[in-house]
């Protein structure tokens, strides 16, 4: 057990994962994000929308579009876009015309609020025509939707939509929780494309994770949070709404 000090993963990061179900082939996909309060440790955490690109001759890269805690960025907020293509290289993209402090082209300064509400969404960006992914982010108390950028990937859809954390703090920290809800999406042939439950997982001990972190579902979504006795286990199937 992983209950105290910092994860050992290469990255010094415990991360654990919601998998969508039913798998579906995508051309646009979103998920609401709401973190309840801000994290008290000053260690970097990440809440992401994730899917990999596909293409004909198959699984063509991926990348995750989320908010940051982050310490380097006024008011320790953020949001990041990027993504590796198949070689693990990282992929190209557009510049964003929001700013980065420390130059980072993936990481841009955001100022979201606690308990407040976001649309993260990733489609096509029809101006930069086939190959070009548009990720941006949705104040859903004031409808102002702010693009990041652009990225580059020969895939033509977005297949293995998940939501995941990844916490860089202390397994001991104060608990920090996030909520997911509303997964949804357009499929490739134009169905509307709502997702009915997930699959968890965690990162190992042996892989460097916490054991102390755990995913639940709540009336409204599903919550993640850090520092608590795990509940549900790898491969707990959770439902989007319990209602």
């Amino acid at each position: 057990m992983r209950n105290r000090g910092y994860p050992t993963s290469s990255n010094r990061a415990s991360s654990f994962h919601l998998h969508w179900l039913p798998r579906a082939e995508l051309q646009s996909l979103g998920v609401t994000i709401t973190i309840p309060q801000n994290p008290m440790s000053p260690d970097l955490y990440f809440w992401a929308l994730q899917a990999s690109f596909a293409a004909q001759e198959g699984i063509s890269g991926g990348a995750h579009l989320g908010l940051q805690w982050h310490q380097q960025y006024p008011g320790g907020t953020a949001v990041n876009w990027g993504g590796y293509d198949a070689r693990g290289m990282i992929l190209a993209g557009t510049d964003s015309n929001l700013p980065s402090p420390i130059g980072n082209p993936h990481t841009r300064a955001y100022p979201w609020r606690q308990g407040s509400s976001y649309r993260l969404t990733i489609e096509g960006d029809r101006d930069l025509g086939p190959g070009w992914w548009r990720g941006a982010v949705t104040d859903l108390e004031t409808g102002e939707e702010q693009a990041v950028r652009s990225l580059h990937s020969p895939g033509d859809r977005l297949v293995a939509a998940m939501t995941w954390t990844e916490a860089f703090c202390r397994c001991d920290a104060e608990p920090v929780a996030v909520i997911w809800s509303n997964p949804s999406g357009v499929t490739t042939s134009g169905d509307d494309y709502v997702a009915e439950s997930c699959s968890t997982t965690y990162q190992s001990e042996p892989d460097g994770g916490c054991s102390n972190t755990d995913s639940r579902a709540l009336p409204y979504g599903i919550t993640q949070i850090t520092g608590v006795s795990r509940t549900n286990p790898p491969g707990t199937l959770l439902p989007w709404t319990s209602i």
